[in-house]
């Protein structure tokens, strides 16, 4: 699809150059031109002021009826050797014929929006940019609308697209409005969001899965908080995610974290700097959650009761909700080192579904920890399903394509390693040993391997649980099941490359998976 050509016009200090600016800034593939660059290219020694620039610009005018602007932007554009799909802003057009001689020459690409504001807070504007201009100005405004071209600029608001008062809207507003009607938003409902959760109480294996089908993605996205961990297996050695996506190491594709993130910032640099994360590759909302030692202090309590990780995500969260207001919420944009980092995500992500960008959201924990639908108070601290990772990631619900919903044959939940009978939850608990004896897997093996990420806690073991199964697919409505740990059903399934070579148990309990989410393994 072909970029846009957008002619501004305006008095001064309507807000052109600002609106400009901004659109520059927040999309990639806009560019911004100014007639004043035009005029200095074609007169290097033309003094820097709005008195000659309007004198210069006038004569041409005269000379060229107006077209000098058409074939200085030809000029301009084939210079920087843009792509197709860059989008010009021009800042800006002054006079009916200018106007007439782009949209000749570029037809449909044209786009002309004319900006406007009364008199006096124009004058007001005209006064306060004046002290910081290196471009020499008139002494008043009055001077300024004494030019006869600039005093008939308002006859160009019947010719233009759009006419957005700049007085009556913040510029906030006026680069939507602008945005929205050159197109720089997607305007369809494309699918282009898959999600990746878990169905029981985390260690699904979500991590492992994730990096391995990252390479097919254009974005990815992670919520949650370092309560959890995702370990993936990356050139023979183990990496471990507790913020950055599990994918980061399969490719160099760009790397977010959602405003419902919670951070542990000295965490997250220490993930940042192992894995050399470029400071253009990775966007963090300026509204995650920032955790402090206080809150991992209080929630020390929590852990005795529940088995909690402790990492100080509810706390911080709690914070976030209850201190709304006060001196003692830090978010990611507060912190000096993220500033490099910080970058508003719905806008990035809204620039990735406009070009049709593939987007992975990895979840952390599980359904069965759901803060909402877990088992209370064995529960953390937010809504793992589908929906709520959307909703701490900005994505709008209609983007989810597939949902991919990870489960372990054996599910776990970590065991209280001082042996006081704390416990961390309801689970049809069975042993280790047991497991191995139907596997033929070691027990030390497994022991030694059924480990928390975060905490280094031992984990209980559990039977499948069917009712669990049926509820996490009711709230997550999956297109897919991804079953992990299919050699604690039998080791031999470790040999199988295809489906018909795993154990003939282990089919129909997969048969069975596929009965009760009606979504396929």
């Amino acid at each position: 699809m072909n970029g846009k050509i957008v002619l501004l016009s305006g008095h001064v200090c309507a807000g052109k150059t600002s609106l400009a600016s901004a659109l520059a800034d927040t999309y990639p593939s806009v560019r911004h031109l100014k007639t004043r660059e035009i005029l200095l290219e074609l007169f290097p020694e033309l003094e820097r002021s709005r008195e000659a620039m309007q004198a210069k610009g006038e004569s041409l005018d005269r000379s060229t009826r107006g077209e000098w602007v058409r074939s200085g932007l030809a000029k301009l554009m084939q210079k920087q050797s843009e792509s197709d799909s860059t989008t010009y802003i021009i800042d800006a057009v002054r006079i009916k014929s200018q106007i007439e001689h782009v949209r000749n020459s570029f037809g449909s690409r044209v786009v002309h929006i004319h900006l406007k504001a009364p008199v006096e807070e124009l004058a007001r504007r005209y006064n306060r940019r004046k002290k910081k201009q290196e471009f020499k100005e008139f002494g008043t405004y009055e001077e300024v609308r004494a030019n006869k071209t600039e005093a008939k600029v308002r006859i160009l608001e019947k010719l233009a697209d759009i006419v957005i008062d700049s007085k009556r809207c913040t510029i906030a507003d006026i680069v939507i409005r602008a945005a929205c009607h050159i197109g720089l938003y997607a305007r369809d409902t494309r699918r282009l969001v898959d999600v990746l959760v878990g169905g029981q109480f985390g260690s699904e294996g979500k991590g492992q899965i994730a990096a391995h089908v990252a390479s097919d993605y254009d974005m990815l996205v992670r919520v949650g908080g370092p309560n959890a961990g995702h370990t993936v297996l990356h050139d023979g050695e183990k990496a471990v995610f507790h913020h950055l996506p599990s994918g980061t190491v399969k490719g160099d594709m760009p790397l977010v974290i959602g405003p419902g993130a919670v951070l542990r910032p000295s965490s997250l640099l220490e993930e940042i700097g192992r894995f050399a994360i470029e400071f253009d590759r990775l966007s963090i909302d300026p509204q995650a959650m920032i955790i402090t030692d206080c809150d991992i202090q209080n929630e020390h309590g929590l852990t005795n009761r529940i088995s909690s990780t402790g990492q100080g995500v509810g706390s911080a969260t709690g914070r976030k909700i209850i201190d709304r207001g006060s001196n003692n919420v830090i978010l990611a944009k507060d912190m000096r080192e993220l500033k490099p980092f910080i970058r508003d995500t719905c806008t990035i992500l809204d620039n990735a579904f406009r070009d049709g960008k593939r987007i992975l959201l990895e979840g952390t924990q599980g359904t069965g920890l759901s803060l909402h639908h877990g088992p209370y108070p064995h529960v953390t601290s937010r809504d793992t399903t589908v929906a709520g990772c959307l909703a701490e990631a900005g994505i709008w619900p209609n983007r989810a394509d597939r949902v991919i919903m990870a489960c372990r044959t054996y599910p776990i939940r970590v065991a209280d390693p001082k042996g006081r009978g704390k416990s961390s939850g309801p689970l049809k608990q069975i042993s280790w040993k047991e497991v191995a004896t139907r596997s033929d897997i070691d027990e030390s093996e497994l022991r030694r391997s059924e480990r928390t990420t975060t905490t280094k806690r031992p984990r209980r073991v559990g039977e499948f649980d069917w009712a669990l199964l049926r509820k996490a697919a009711s709230l997550n409505a999956p297109t897919d099941v991804a079953l992990t740990f299919v050699d604690y059903i039998d080791v031999k399934n470790r040999k199988a490359s295809r489906f018909d070579q795993l154990a003939s148990q282990t089919i129909r309990f997969i048969e069975e998976i596929e009965r009760i989410t009606a979504a396929p393994v």
